[in-house]
């Protein structure tokens, strides 16, 4: 069984290709909010080292954010074609969640959102659960909180397993839609 993991709501594009419980292939990509340039080419050089094509894919796993808002519709807008496509299963992950599954204990994601605050979340990893939900919370009050790691957007490291036991089927791909948590700034502006 082959699955394909894809991220893009951080400053880091990750893309996993597992066969079965064995990561074959794995890259995380460190961009200046220019994923779109190497979303595909990732995705190609995946199956390639696999020797397999997208019709040969049984899932397909999407981070859907939270994070940037151009971003995050980057590997959602890919996973879902793919999808479509192909007629591969399509599941959904918190980026935060994916974010921390790479850790054991409770980890604390954090996507930096400006003017004091981060998405965030802390994943009790064992659980498999939130101990925090994902939302959009100040980091005067995240420096409180006691946990086992701390990751940020640029630096964390991701199990695929875990995210393959713990991402959603997606019943309709193609009415996907990412995790904001919040309006744009263009539609705060508008208020």
């Amino acid at each position: 069984m082959y699955t394909l993991l894809l991220d893009s709501a951080t400053k880091v594009l990750y893309v996993a290709l597992v066969k079965d419980e064995n990561v074959i292939y794995e890259k995380y990509l460190e961009g200046k909010n220019d994923h779109a340039k190497a979303i595909v080419r990732l995705v190609d050089e995946a199956l390639n080292v696999a020797g397999i094509d997208t019709f040969a894919l049984d899932k397909i796993i999407v981070g859907v954010g939270p994070g940037s808002y151009t971003g995050v519709r980057m590997a959602v807008s890919v996973a879902k074609m793919m999808s479509v496509f192909a007629k591969v299963k399509l599941f959904s992950i918190s980026t935060l969640e994916l974010m921390a599954s790479g850790y054991s204990g409770r980890v604390l994601s954090t996507i930096d959102a400006r003017r004091g605050n981060a998405f965030a979340a802390i994943t009790n990893v064992e659980n498999e659960s939130f101990d925090l939900e994902e939302g959009l919370h100040e980091y005067t009050m995240l420096e409180q909180e006691k946990v086992d790691y701390k990751v940020d957007e640029t630096n964390y490291k991701v199990n695929p397993i875990y995210c393959i036991n713990n991402a959603q089927e997606v019943d309709e791909p193609h009415l996907l839609v990412p995790n904001y948590l919040r309006d744009t700034e263009a539609e705060r502006n508008l208020k």
